[in-house]
């Protein structure tokens, strides 16, 4: 620190004067980035790359995601890599998620790739020079570094890990007993004896309720509004039977990633076609695994159709066994107050509690908060619209991985690299430089539609995060958010020629 008169400065950060290029920057160490890393040590063995992560090691929301249960919410045979088979359960541990992300990075030889606690702060784009300069700063010392790239490869996620979203209500300041948000869970938090109140009825809380109900002296999950459950089984009866054939691992994979794959586009198209039959496949299903006389219609029937919100996975049931149990059990209410007990609902009722578990979400971050000009004018995405859900109209050599809402996420990764693949190679075909989306002449005019239509997805997140986020058209190639059967038969044949790209 300085000190002129009586103002106290702080030192400036230092700054490091050299300034490193290569070929591919891939921001984020996480499913998507490892899968960009991969796909490019496959496909362009000779380009240059690194991965930039702000967090201390891979994984993502595997890395900063701490709380007791965690675990996938989709099936790993898809949410794993489509060239890396998944020999675990079919619902998975983080910690499972990320040995076996480790075991990516070891077979790719991705380490001497990652730079951990590396924050991507600002990427400005230079037609003259035809590059990304990118500003970074590290995490642990402060010190700013500067890097120039071909090409940017936003893999950051879509989680603000620094801010969950936690919800302001009345009576917070007297309540005498601890608050905790699951995105910023203390290790010594004990919970045993403990009486529990988790707010929020999504996967996280459904994951959250069985972990804890084995110590806690009782748990109440606390709901505005239900959600839809589905209690799969741990392992596949077919991955039973596969793997007492002594099946090869490869095969296993791909016979149960497409097994799985074709049971999700069956519930999508069932909540696009018949919405209501699927709603009765849901609660019917789950009225067996509850205790006599439990009100699933109160508790389980949520204020929107199947699927316009993610379906909460609860493997073997677990959520519904504490509850048979007697460990856990269901209020559907609105809050009051907090009072210094616990909270008080709009029946009057007091739920007493020792803790308060606010399983309220998060905030989304739109491209990692970094800043983004395209010489030297700043890039407002809100004023932007997608390219096929993995570019952005006016910025060039950018591409971005988004994942799926209601499929695992790592389907589209796979989809997205093998469409930025071929971009590449049109792009060395053409002896072209730059590549960036821009409306066409046919363009003009059209309707311009929200990130996510809110008649097809209304998550709280999305619905908070409208204004932040890029548009999208009413026409190929200007949408997104499409279903992964769709998805799967287009993006591999889409047109790189269609006078949507523009090459230099």
């Amino acid at each position: 620190m300085t000190t002129t008169g009586t103002a106290t400065l702080e030192a400036p950060a230092p700054t490091t004067e050299d300034v490193e290029h290569v070929d591919v920057l891939i921001v984020g160490a996480g499913v998507s980035g490892i899968g960009a890393a991969h796909h490019l040590r496959e496909r362009f063995p000779d380009r240059t790359f690194v991965l930039l992560d702000a967090q201390e090691a891979r994984g993502g929301t595997w890395w900063t995601h701490r709380y007791p249960g965690v675990r996938s919410d989709s099936d790993l045979f898809t949410y794993g890599y489509r060239h890396k088979p998944w020999r675990g359960p079919s619902i998975a541990a983080g910690e499972e998620i990320l040995a076996y992300l480790d075991e990516v990075i070891a077979e790719d030889d991705l380490a001497p790739r990652i730079r951990y606690r590396h924050r991507v702060t600002a990427a400005s784009w230079s037609s003259e020079d035809a590059r990304w300069t990118v500003e970074v700063t590290r995490e642990d010392t402060g010190e700013r570094l500067r890097m120039t790239t071909d090409w940017l490869w936003m893999c950051q996620g879509y989680y603000n890990h620094a801010e969950p979203y936690r919800p302001r209500w009345e009576g917070m300041d007297r309540y005498q007993g601890v608050v905790v948000h699951p995105q910023s869970w203390p290790e010594d938090l004990d919970l045993t004896g403990k009486r529990v109140v988790v707010i929020g009825s999504g996967s996280t809380a459904a994951t959250l309720i069985p972990a804890i109900a084995k110590d806690a002296a009782h748990v109440t999950m606390l709901q505005r509004s239900p959600s839809y459950f589905l209690a799969p089984p741990l392992t596949h009866e077919l991955a039973v039977t596969l793997r007492a054939l002594d099946v090869p691992e490869d095969w296993t994979h791909e016979i149960l990633r497409r097994a799985y794959a074709a049971q999700f586009n069956e519930l999508a198209r069932l909540s696009h076609e018949a919405p209501d039959d699927l709603h009765a496949f849901l609660i019917e299903s789950m009225r067996p695994l509850l205790p006599e006389g439990f009100d699933v219609e109160k508790h389980f029937t949520p204020r929107y159709r199947p699927w316009q919100q993610r379906i909460a996975i609860v493997p073997e049931g677990d959520l519904f066994a504490a509850i048979r149990e007697g460990k856990a059990s269901i209020v559907t209410d609105t809050i009051d107050t907090f009072t210094e007990k616990g909270i008080r609902v709009g029946s009057g009722d007091e739920l007493e509690a020792d803790v308060v578990v606010t399983a309220t979400g998060f905030n989304l971050s739109a491209f990692g908060d970094v800043s983004f000009t395209v010489d030297g004018e700043p890039v407002a995405f809100p004023e932007r619209v997608t390219w096929r859900g993995l570019m952005i109209s006016g910025v060039p050599n950018m591409a971005y991985v988004f994942g799926y809402f209601r499929h695992s996420w790592t389907l589209r990764v796979d989809l997205v690299c093998d469409l930025v693949d071929r971009l590449f190679a049109r792009m060395q075909e053409k002896g072209a430089r730059t590549v960036v989306p821009e409306l066409r002449p046919e363009d003009a005019g059209m309707q311009l539609k929200p990130w996510s239509d809110p008649e097809n997805f209304n998550a709280g997140y999305v619905l908070r995060s409208q204004h932040l986020l890029f548009k999208q058209g009413d026409r190929e190639p200007w949408t997104h958010m499409l279903e992964h059967a769709q998805e799967a038969e287009l993006l591999p044949k889409a047109d790189l020629d269609d006078g949507s790209l523009v090459y230099r």
